[in-house]
């Protein structure tokens, strides 16, 4: 003779942690509103436990102590690589925009060039910087070899450029700056 008992009555403390643990997700965005709503309603309406485990059988186990720790040092060395990687970097020299009244300024290894530079990687005329109607210098390659680059990114149309922005000729980096340097 099998004897089947009854499944245990849901207590409320059972209930409770239940929906701490649903309300835990929806705060971390693993579950809608919608959804926090209607387990929550399930939840006081569970007559045993295996209702209360169903609710949140689906639900992703939240992270343990050890993961929680081990997250937090991988973030703290990644965050610490990257001190160390822009410590190292080296210091681009600075290139003031013009404060005169021209338009254009253009950058390149030739003779007639506004800032020659001497190094192989920059073309013959590079780029140009051309002052807008609002005051605003625009950063353009010139069909170089090599390229252009602002912010590590290579040029391909005009680009808007400002004061700390770090521009590339070829091989060539610096600094924008709007004053001159001393």
């Amino acid at each position: 003779m099998s004897s089947t008992h009854p499944p245990f009555r849901a207590s409320d403390g059972e209930r409770d942690r239940a929906i701490e643990e649903l309300k835990h997700r929806a705060v971390e965005g693993r579950i809608s509103h919608d959804t926090f709503v209607g387990r929550v309603d399930q939840a006081l309406r569970a007559r045993n436990r295996h209702e209360l485990d169903e609710l949140v059988a689906d639900l992703p186990r939240r992270p343990t102590l050890r993961q929680r720790l081990t997250d937090a040092v991988a973030s703290l060395s990644e965050f610490t690589t990257k001190i160390q990687a822009a410590w190292r970097r080296p210091r681009l020299p600075r290139l003031a925009l013009p404060d005169d009244d021209r338009e254009r300024y253009v950058v390149g290894r030739g003779s007639s060039c506004d800032l020659v530079l001497t190094d192989l990687t920059v073309s013959r005329v590079h780029a140009e910087l051309r002052r807008e109607g609002d005051g605003a210098w625009m950063l353009v390659d010139l069909g170089s070899l090599n390229g252009t680059r602002l912010n590590g990114w290579r040029l391909v149309g005009p680009a808007r450029v400002k004061s700390g922005d770090e521009v590339a000729f070829g091989d060539c980096g610096f600094l924008l700056t709007a004053e001159r340097p001393s």
